[in-house]
C-alpha cells in the first residue's frame, strides 16, 4: 500500500512538471530592426555653370579651378567690372548666366527688387552674420570690403591731413586728389554714401555743393585700379580712396608708401555678394557654386591668396593677421535708401558734377 502512495504521488508530480513545461509561454522572436529612412538622392549637377562678376580674373581662375576639382563642373566665367548688374537686369526674361558672383550688397537688394535671383540656403547660412546676407536667402555676402582714404605718406604730412571727407572740398587739396570714376562698384558706393550722410545729416544740394567742389580738386578720374595706384606711388597725386585689401597689398607687397586715413564720420563697408540667378540655365550647378564659393574653405584661400576679408568668422580666423589689426570707424550707412537712390544719383553725379575730360581709360 505504501509503495503504491509513492508511486501514485510521483506521478503526480511528473504530470505537473510536464504541464508546466508545455504551458511555458516560448520565447517570442525579436522584432526585425526598422529599415534605414532613405537619404534624398544629391542632386544631379549639370555640366558646367556660366558666372557674371566683377572679380579679377586670378580670382576667379583660382575658385574656378578648386570648384572644377571638387565638383567635375566646368566653369566659364565673364568679368564684367561696372556693368555687372546691368547685364543682369538686361537679361532677365532670358538669363544667359547662372550666378553673380561680385558686386555691392546694395546691387544685389535691387536686383532681388528686379525679381532677378532665385533663393537659395546655403548649409553655412547660420555662420554668417546678418549685416552679411539676405534674410530671405536671396545672396549672400563673402567678402567685406571697406572702402578707404588713403595717402601717400612722402606726400603728406600727417597734420595736413583731412579730419572728415568734407575736408576735400577744401581748395588746399587742389590737384592732390585722383580717383575711380562711376564704372567702379566701390566708386559708386562710396560717391553715393557720402551723398546720403549729407542727405540724412544736412541736405542733399549741401551734398551736391560737396561733389562739384571736391571734383574741382580731383586731378584725374580712372577706370583702372591699378592705374589709379600707380598715380599714387609715382607721386602724380596724393591721396585717394580704394578697397582696404587693395591699399594693404600695394602697402605690403608692391612696397607702396601709403597709410589709410580713419576719418570721423567712418568709411563704408561693402559686402561683396553672390547670388542665383532667376531661370538659370544650369541651376543645381549654380547652388552647388554658391554653396562653395560661400565656404568658409574658399573665403579663406581668398584672404590668404588676395588679400580679401572674409564674412565667415571661421574663415577670419586664419586670415593674414592685417585683417584683424587695422582700425577704423565704420560708416553708418542706410543700404536699402542707397540702393533706391543709387542709380539716380550716379546718373547726375556722370553727367552735370564730374569733369569728363578729366577721365583716364585703361
Amino acid at each position: 500500500m505504501r509503495l503504491k502512495k509513492y508511486t501514485s504521488l510521483l506521478l503526480i508530480l511528473m504530470l505537473m512538471f510536464s504541464f508546466a513545461a508545455c504551458t511555458k509561454e516560448e520565447p517570442q522572436a525579436e522584432a526585425p530592426a526598422p529599415a534605414p529612412a532613405e537619404q534624398p538622392e544629391a542632386p544631379q549637377l549639370e555640366d558646367k555653370v556660366v558666372i557674371y562678376s566683377t572679380h579679377s580674373e586670378d580670382l576667379l581662375e583660382l575658385v574656378a579651378t578648386e570648384f572644377t576639382k571638387e565638383t567635375g563642373v566646368a566653369v566659364d566665367y565673364i568679368n564684367l567690372k561696372g556693368e555687372l548688374a546691368e547685364r543682369v537686369a538686361a537679361e532677365k526674361s532670358n538669363p544667359q548666366a547662372d550666378v553673380m558672383f561680385g558686386g555691392a550688397s546694395n546691387l544685389f537688394m535691387d536686383l532681388k527688387a528686379q525679381d532677378a535671383f532665385e533663393p537659395y540656403q546655403a548649409t553655412w547660412d547660420a555662420s554668417i552674420d546678418p549685416l552679411f546676407k539676405d534674410a530671405e536667402h536671396y545672396w549672400y555676402g563673402t567678402i567685406q570690403t571697406p572702402v578707404i582714404l588713403f595717402y601717400n605718406t612722402e606726400l603728406v604730412n600727417p597734420e595736413d591731413l583731412p579730419g572728415d571727407w568734407a575736408d576735400l572740398a577744401d581748395p588746399k587739396y587742389a590737384g592732390q586728389l585722383v580717383f575711380r570714376n562711376a564704372l567702379s562698384s566701390s566708386a559708386r558706393v562710396m560717391y553715393s554714401a557720402l551723398l546720403q550722410q549729407f542727405e540724412q545729416n544736412a541736405t542733399l544740394d549741401e551734398g551736391w555743393a560737396f561733389m562739384t567742389a571736391m571734383d574741382q580738386n580731383t586731378k584725374q578720374y580712372f577706370d583702372s585700379g591699378s592705374l589709379m595706384m600707380q598715380a599714387i606711388g609715382r607721386k602724380e597725386a596724393s591721396i585717394s580712396f580704394s578697397v582696404l585689401n587693395d591699399i594693404m597689398d600695394n602697402k605690403i607687397n608692391n612696397n607702396l608708401p601709403i597709410e589709410i586715413v580713419d576719418l570721423e564720420s567712418g568709411s563704408p563697408v561693402i559686402t561683396d555678394g553672390i547670388a542665383v540667378i532667376k531661370n538659370a540655365p544650369h541651376p543645381e550647378a549654380a547652388k552647388a557654386f554658391v554653396e562653395f564659393a560661400g565656404s568658409a574653405k574658399v573665403q579663406s584661400l581668398l584672404a590668404n591668396a588676395f588679400n580679401r576679408m572674409p564674412t565667415q568668422p571661421e574663415a577670419l580666423e586664419g586670415a593674414p593677421a592685417w585683417m584683424s589689426e587695422v582700425t577704423f570707424k565704420v560708416m553708418d550707412v542706410d543700404w536699402v535708401d542707397l540702393s533706391a537712390k543709387q542709380s539716380e544719383w550716379m546718373q547726375k553725379w556722370d553727367t552735370e558734377i564730374k569733369s569728363s575730360d578729366k577721365d583716364v581709360k585703361k
